[in-house]
């Protein structure tokens, strides 16, 4: 029984990191209807941008927070502004196309500047021992922030008045439009919050896991399972995949060895599709 508190124990610091990860592309993919092929990428450079301060600098990953947060939203702002947002309206293969190759530039412009050599920020925090359950300090605290920045931003969601209004676009463009509010900005906004939260989860990544640009298409395919198991467009949605597919995976390392966990998530993910298109707790006609 031991063995399975500790799978559990596991299975929810993973969800919760996953939670993190997939939430910006959960909100874009949701709100502009735009698959964002560049969300693994900007989680590296969140990651690589913390891990280069610290090493050169010493700068703690709490501090690099907000630095990456505000770099990676100007960043997505203005790749939406100036760029994605002349084919928003067109057809979902056009835009992925788009985001594809802006992702094939910024992967090899990071790759070209960092190489492909993984790195971490080594924090060396030690373990907690709760009974059976032995907790990495380093995991526990990377689990805890994930879970606040996650929960930060459906406050701002339901708290703020853009977060209302990113809520009205994507529920009814036309009649958002028709209540004044500029949806291209709303966009903007939007593509710039998604690559914020992409940026923070990887200064939370760079804490717990190596840091390399061959890792993007992983945490892209995580990003993909967590949508369709959870649902789009909502911080809940990411939250309930997050934690269920983390659970999945470890439960799978288990008893099928630890190179079936991503076989399992995939496996899950058809499941849900097949069963439940919208997702554990997405509405139907948003998915």
């Amino acid at each position: 029984m031991a063995i399975y508190s500790q799978i559990l124990a596991n299975g929810l610091m993973l969800g919760a990191l996953y939670a993190c990860l997939a939430v910006g592309f959960s909100l874009v993919w949701g709100v502009l209807n735009v698959i964002n092929m560049l969300h693994g990428s900007f989680i590296i450079l969140g990651g690589y941008l913390t891990y280069f301060a610290w090493h050169a600098w010493g700068i703690h990953p709490i501090v690099m927070l907000p630095v990456v947060g505000a770099l990676l939203f100007a960043l997505g702002f203005a790749l939406q502004k100036l760029v994605i947002n002349r084919v928003v309206s067109a057809p979902v293969l056009t835009t992925l196309t788009l985001t594809f190759g802006l992702d094939m530039i910024l992967y090899n412009v990071m790759t070209y500047w960092f190489t492909a050599t993984p790195r971490r920020v080594t924090l060396d925090l030690g373990a907690v021992s709760l009974g059976p359950v032995t907790l990495p300090v380093d995991r526990l605290f990377g689990t805890a922030l994930a879970l606040a920045l996650t929960l930060l931003l459906y406050a701002v969601m339901r708290g703020s008045n853009i977060g209302r209004a990113i809520v009205a676009v994507r529920m009814d463009r036309s009649a958002a439009e028709l209540m004044g509010i500029r949806t291209e900005r709303i966009y903007a906004i939007t593509f710039g919050i998604g690559a914020l939260m992409a940026g923070v989860a990887g200064v939370v990544f760079a804490s717990i896991f190596p840091i390399t640009t061959n890792v993007t298409g992983t945490y892209l395919g995580k990003a993909f399972v967590v949508c369709v198991v959870g649902g789009l467009g909502s911080v809940p949605g990411a939250l309930v995949g997050g934690l269920v597919l983390g659970l999945v995976e470890s439960l799978a390392g288990h008893w099928f060895g630890p190179q079936q966990a991503i076989t399992a998530g995939f496996a899950l993910m058809l499941i849900i599709l097949l069963t439940r298109p919208t997702g554990l707790v997405g509405v139907r006609g948003y998915e």
